[in-house]
Order: structure tokens, then C-alpha cells, then sequence
């Protein structure tokens, strides 16, 4: 790869840290998993970059490849992490005085599978359900169903 493709690559992953960072963030345990983690998905990036043709967003193409590596990742550690807040500094993102019910629907939010928990991360980031299909590797419909019962299943957490 040339010197200026090279620079390229390097501004995107700057540019895009955030999407990585939280992807990371929703499947790792603590700060060393993490690290590893986003690592391990800029080494994928990296990998892949030759092969991006731009035949989708490039914000969709990281998801992908981030949540592609995390499940990986989680598949080949066979142990699933003990959760964590999806954001350990909710509190600094608070200005409501209902926090609480902030914290508690994070709290159920990290109950759920590994591929629920892609989806809302998707879904709370505004993302279209045809960029949540094409990120996540499933139908458009599936991703609309999947939404909807997951939504479901957290009012019921929500009113136990």
C-alpha cells in the first residue's frame, strides 16, 4: 500500500475512533480486553482497507467490521465478560434529574446478547434500519422484527 493510501487509512481510523471505541467498549470487561479489542479491530481494518470499495458508507463499514471482530473475539475467548455499563461515565452524559431510570435501562440494555446489544448500540446511534441491516448482516425486516421485540423485552425488564 502506498504512502498516501497509508495516511488515509489513518485519518479514517482517527476520525472514526468513537464508532470503534463504543463497539469495543459494549464487548470487553475491562480496560486491558478493550485495549486488545480495538486493536485487534484496526488490525481488521487494516486487513480489509484494500478491499473497501465504498459500495457503502464508511461509517458502515467499520460497525461492520468492529462488531464482526468483537463477536469473533468473544467466540474464540469461549467465556462470555462480565457486563459493564455501556458508557462507565453515564453520569457526565445526565442532565435529567430522572437518571436513575437512565442508569437501570443501561443496566438492561447490557442483559441482552451479544447481537441485541449491536442492535440498539445501532438503534440509539439514529442509524437507518437498512444501515443496521447492511452492518449487521441481516435483513432489513429481520432488523425491524428484532427491534420491535427487543424494545418489548425492555419495557417488560422495565416493569419488573
Amino acid at each position: 500500500m502506498d504512502i498516501d493510501r497509508q495516511k488515509e487509512f489513518v485519518e479514517l481510523v482517527e476520525s472514526n475512533k468513537g464508532i470503534i471505541y463504543k463497539v469495543c467498549l459494549l464487548y470487553s470487561d475491562d480496560s486491558e480486553s478493550h485495549n486488545d479489542l480495538f486493536q485487534e479491530v484496526v488490525v481488521n481494518l487494516w486487513r480489509a482497507y484494500p478491499r473497501f470499495r465504498g459500495e457503502c458508507k464508511v461509517q458502515t463499514w467499520i460497525y461492520r467490521i468492529a462488531l464482526n471482530t468483537c463477536v469473533s473475539f468473544l467466540r474464540k475467548s469461549k467465556s462470555m465478560p462480565a457486563t459493564l455499563p455501556i458508557s462507565p461515565n453515564i453520569e457526565a452524559f445526565a442532565e435529567e434529574p430522572d437518571f436513575a431510570r437512565v442508569k437501570e435501562l443501561y443496566k438492561m440494555i447490557d442483559s441482552l446478547n451479544k447481537i441485541d446489544k449491536a442492535l440498539v448500540l445501532l438503534y440509539l446511534e439514529d442509524k437507518s434500519h437498512d444501515e443496521i441491516s447492511q452492518i449487521v448482516g441481516i435483513s432489513r425486516s429481520n432488523v425491524a422484527v428484532r427491534l420491535f421485540r427487543i424494545k418489548e423485552r425492555l419495557k417488560n425488564m422495565s416493569n419488573n
